[in-house]
């Protein structure tokens, strides 16, 4: 289970210009389509600085670490982090709606189909709440972060010095808010710190906040899911070459109902397999977006934590690791136990 909730603070910009989407049109990466950074970054931060001293072995570390996110939270009161809102509610400025099922199918429970959702994110001790009590209690957000576009220097190799020819180039930078952090689910603890964090080496400061058995999302992921759940970080389902909606697996039935939208693109960089060897590009897959939910004919009566390994990809190690597909009970008007 996870014991820990860390937080990430970044000291100034995130840089994004190595993101995996360019076109004619945008020649130099959306960072937007990077950020925030995902689960596997926290994990290989992690790995490598508890392998040299809080572990027998690098298989007894690689066994007992689990990461998932990413989420953010204010840093004021960190523990009550932000989720991505389920897509069975609508939250908007103007109102809220809900998705629900009547006779086999999905209605909404208001007939104002112009209604598009402006919030995004609710905190996770108000889960299993209503749009309209979310929205009264102020317990929902949009995205802490936005984007910047700033001219960034290419320095000479002697001195720090922009060089004279092509010495500066446009980059997507994304900026978080003063009072906000990013947070990430875990079972092992990073000492508290600055560190170097991401593929460019940003610097940020990064604490470890324990988590009591009461925690809300402790609670929810010790409630055994029946017949629905929403997915809080994305997931891939399928082998390593295949991506579906949902596992392929014997074990998990085949969801009755999916509320979901397209799919993003999935991949991340493993390590190599000695001191020596560069780490290796994972293969390229598809995730299904966080807030999906799924409904099924019978009760599945088991927790994300006791779900079997090979419902997820393995890519040196079960992407289970990673938080894939980490989902938590959901009430949905309409549904029968």
């Amino acid at each position: 289970m996870f014991h820990y909730l860390i937080t990430i603070s970044p000291l100034g910009f995130l840089y994004g210009s190595a993101g995996g989407f360019l076109s004619p049109e945008n020649l130099v990466g959306r960072s937007q389509f990077k950020f925030p950074p995902d689960a596997h970054t926290l994990s290989g931060l992690i790995f490598s600085a508890n392998k040299q001293q809080n572990f027998a072995s690098q298989e007894e570390l690689r066994n007992s670490l689990f990461v998932a996110g990413a989420f953010w939270a204010n840093i004021n009161n960190p523990l009550d982090f932000y989720v991505p809102i389920p897509w069975t509610k609508i939250i908007s400025k103007e109102g809220t709606n809900t998705w629900q099922l009547h006779q086999d199918n999905w209605e909404l429970a208001q007939d104002n189909r112009d209604l598009t959702p402006d919030y995004h994110w609710q905190k996770i001790s108000t889960w299993n709440q209503d749009p309209e009590t979310l929205l009264k209690q102020n317990a929902v957000a949009t995205n802490p972060w936005r984007h910047v576009s700033m001219l960034h220097p290419k320095l000479q190799e002697n001195q720090r010095c922009v060089q004279a020819e092509d010495g500066l180039f446009l980059e997507n930078a994304v900026q978080l808010d003063d009072q906000t952090c990013l947070a990430y689910l875990s079972t092992v603890p990073l000492d508290s710190g600055w560190y170097r964090f991401g593929g460019e080496n940003h610097l940020v400061e990064i604490n470890s906040h324990k988590l009591s058995g009461q925690h809300p999302i402790l609670q929810l992921l010790q409630q055994p899911i029946e017949r629905s759940f929403a997915l809080i970080s994305p997931a891939v389902w399928g082998s390593n070459r295949i991506s579906y909606r949902y596992p392929q697996s014997s074990s998990f039935p085949k969801p009755r109902w999916l509320l979901t939208d397209k799919a993003t693109p999935f991949r991340f960089r493993a390590g190599g397999r000695g001191p020596d060897e560069p780490g290796r590009l994972g293969r390229g897959r598809y995730a299904v977006k966080a807030g999906s939910v799924y409904v099924f004919e019978q009760s599945l009566n088991q927790t994300w934590w006791d779900s079997p390994q090979d419902w997820y990809p393995k890519e040196g190690y079960s992407l289970k690791h990673l938080g894939c597909g980490l989902s938590l009970p959901l009430h949905i008007a309409g549904l029968s136990s």
